[in-house]
């Protein structure tokens, strides 16, 4: 029973993401990490280049389940003069480098342009997504402690189909899940290429940051065709729309306490929201919770192994019905912090 329900789930979901039904764009659990990935007016947000590597096993246990990576780097064309020797670069035994003291400090970062790029990849059974992208975005200072970004990414969007992979439950019976005409099977991998677009905002201080992204923004068509020309299946990309907030405050001199929330809204889905919690010690290792409104919930933890490379690791457990069969989501990210000359152990503004 739970392997028919699988079958079934699987074949909903891929039918359904052909015909918009469904979000186009994986899932991140641990997105605070890498906004980037979300929002390209993240990009050139530090002083040095941020390069992320992160791979995503979702609902393991079920067959073909979604299976996401992709490599992202983003960072300044210039690098501020706020970039100075202070406390975060010593380390000194029993003091925090980033206590109350270093937060008093903080000023609005130098107007300045940001660029970077990221490949995606995102497998799920026979249907293949390829996303790859430029980005570039513009930082300014607002007030004293404020800035405000806006971004803008360039690409495209390669959707594959492995005709040969697709099950048609019922032999093409209209009945089945996926209907989609059987004559594709065995046509080998159908393929079609399609322009990507994304913009948006960050509004960022020492103590909060507000976002807003929209990925896919220009909606185009999805067509496979077989060899001999006949529509085998249609869809189309749709925008996604992204709403970030959060806000920073100190827990006593070692700990920042960083709540924050997440909305998406994707036509004609209802609206997602996850609401999370990440607790720092120190600027060396933080731990988080994630509760994703009538889907489930995530744990995560992560180490900053020092001033050039961090580790974060999630782990997703799902209140639907996919508990049945799926064991969780796995997700691993790994970061590197290129040319950061006096080796900040963590983010200055994205925390």
């Amino acid at each position: 029973m739970k392997k028919r329900f699988a079958q079934f789930f699987l074949c909903g979901l891929i039918f359904s993401s052909l015909t918009v039904s469904a979000q186009q764009r994986p899932y991140y659990t641990q997105y605070i990490l890498n906004n980037y990935i979300i929002n390209p007016a993240v990009a050139g947000i530090e002083n040095y280049w941020d390069m992320k590597v992160s791979h995503r096993m979702q609902w393991v246990g079920l067959q073909d389940a979604p299976v996401t990576t992709y490599f992202s780097i983003h960072g300044p064309l210039k690098r501020s003069a706020y970039d100075r020797e202070s406390a975060t670069s010593f380390h000194a035994s029993g003091a925090n480098p980033r206590g109350n003291a270093y937060w008093q400090d903080y000023e609005k970062a130098e107007n300045h342009i940001g660029v970077g790029m990221a490949i995606i990849d995102d497998h799920t059974g026979p249907l293949n997504t390829i996303n790859a992208y430029g980005s570039i975005a513009y930082h300014l200072g607002i007030g004293p402690k404020t800035n405000l970004s806006f971004g803008l990414s360039a690409g495209f969007t390669q959707v594959s189909l492995d005709a040969s992979k697709l099950d048609f439950i019922g032999g093409g019976n209209t009945s089945s899940p996926l209907n989609v005409d059987p004559a594709v099977q065995g046509s080998g991998v159908l393929n079609t290429l399609k322009p990507d677009i994304s913009a948006g905002m960050w509004l960022y201080s020492r103590d909060y940051f507000v976002g807003l992204a929209a990925q896919q923004i220009v909606p185009v068509d999805v067509i496979y065709t077989t060899k001999t020309n006949t529509v085998s299946s249609t869809g189309q990309l749709v925008p996604h729309l992204f709403l970030s907030a959060g806000y920073r405050f100190s827990a006593g001199e070692d700990f920042t306490i960083l709540p924050s929330t997440q909305i998406r809204y994707i036509n004609p889905l209802p609206i997602g929201v996850d609401l999370n919690v990440k607790v720092q010690y120190q600027d060396v290792f933080w731990a988080g919770a994630t509760y994703r409104v009538q889907d489930g919930f995530a744990g995560m933890l992560g180490l900053n192994v020092n001033g050039i490379m961090t580790v974060g690791y999630s782990y997703d457990y799902t209140t639907s019905e996919l508990n049945q069969v799926s064991k969780g989501s796995h997700e691993i990210i790994l970061g590197f912090l290129i040319n950061n000359k006096y080796g900040d152990w963590c983010p200055r503004n994205l925390w």
